[in-house]
């Protein structure tokens, strides 16, 4: 283990489907940082699997396969429960894709240590994500009467931001904190499975903050849209995103996690949403028919994986 490294961290790398090219700048980033680098591979080829095994070994890493994608969720259970085994402290999430600065784990560790001085139990920290595809847009949100909009950030240096929810990807979680809260959602496969532990979270008691500093690149879905009148681009979705986005946002108003101010704010959110890829983003009538299913699925409480031949 490197000198540098933050003893008790270990990372938990989910992957589905990777350029293995860029999720080894990730590895190569991410090893120096951490006592150990487990990456949960969901489901993808034999190819793409031989080429992540030999970039872990190159960087002291382990590998687990999955033989389907079972969801971000249960895909990170995997990666906490291995974590557990090799006696984490805390476990650092990330996304294939992301880059985290030097210092990024470092920074976070600290400002872990600080956020339980000064607030007391806290269940996670996290840094200030970019997309740099978006003018630099800091994905951080906080508390707003309607729901969870981007934190506006202290200037001074390590500063801690109260968060809402952290992105999963670059999320320091407290190993004891879990405990508490529980696993992540494995039965909403993917989308808001960040935010509905991050309310538990906080339902629990805990705190969650992002630290100023800490930096990491993300790039937040398959690409950014510019739209007349907005400040920022609206990060594009595929189709089947759309559906697990539609129906887990009404999950999440179904879950009692949410004040009825944000169930309104949410549900708004989502009827805009819905229309936006609808009637603006191809194919259409695709999008149409697995948003549709997301809501009527949503509304009836079902889960897991989508079947598109239901």
């Amino acid at each position: 283990m490197p000198d540098t490294a933050a003893r008790g961290v270990v990372a938990v790398v989910v992957t589905f489907q990777p350029e293995v090219a860029v999720t080894s700048v990730l590895l190569r980033a991410l090893a120096p940082q951490v006592e150990h680098v487990v990456v949960v591979d969901n489901g993808s080829p034999a190819g793409t699997v031989d080429a992540l095994r030999a970039e872990l070994a190159a960087v002291g890493g382990e590998l687990l396969t999955l033989d389907a994608n079972l969801g971000i969720g249960e895909a990170q259970n995997r990666g906490i429960a291995r974590a557990r085994e090799l006696g984490a402290r805390a476990v650092l999430l990330s996304d294939q894709d992301s880059v985290p600065a030097a210092d990024m784990v470092a920074r976070l560790v600290a400002g872990l240590a600080r956020a339980r001085a000064e607030h007391g139990p806290v269940a996670a920290v996290g840094p200030v994500t970019v997309d740099e595809r978006n003018a630099g847009a800091a994905l951080l949100f906080s508390d707003h009467r309607w729901g969870p909009r981007r934190a506006l950030l202290p200037d001074e240096d390590g500063a801690l931001a109260p968060a809402t929810f952290l992105i999963a990807s670059g999320c320091l979680l407290d190993v004891a904190a879990l405990d508490a809260v529980g696993p992540m959602n494995a039965a909403w496969f993917i989308d808001h499975v960040d935010l509905e532990w991050g309310l538990r979270a906080r339902r629990a008691g805990y705190g969650l903050f992002g630290v100023v500093g800490a930096q990491l690149g993300h790039a937040l879905g398959d690409r950014v849209q510019r739209i007349p009148g907005r400040e920022r681009d609206v990060h594009i979705h595929s189709p089947v995103r759309n559906y697990y986005m539609a129906r887990n946002t009404v999950l999440l108003v179904r879950s009692g996690l949410l004040p009825v101010a944000w169930r309104v704010g949410y549900l708004a959110w989502i009827t805009k949403y819905t229309g936006f890829y609808v009637l603006a983003v191809a194919p259409r009538a695709r999008r149409a028919r697995l948003l549709l299913r997301g809501l009527l699925d949503g509304a009836r409480g079902r889960t897991g994986r989508l079947q598109e031949d239901r």
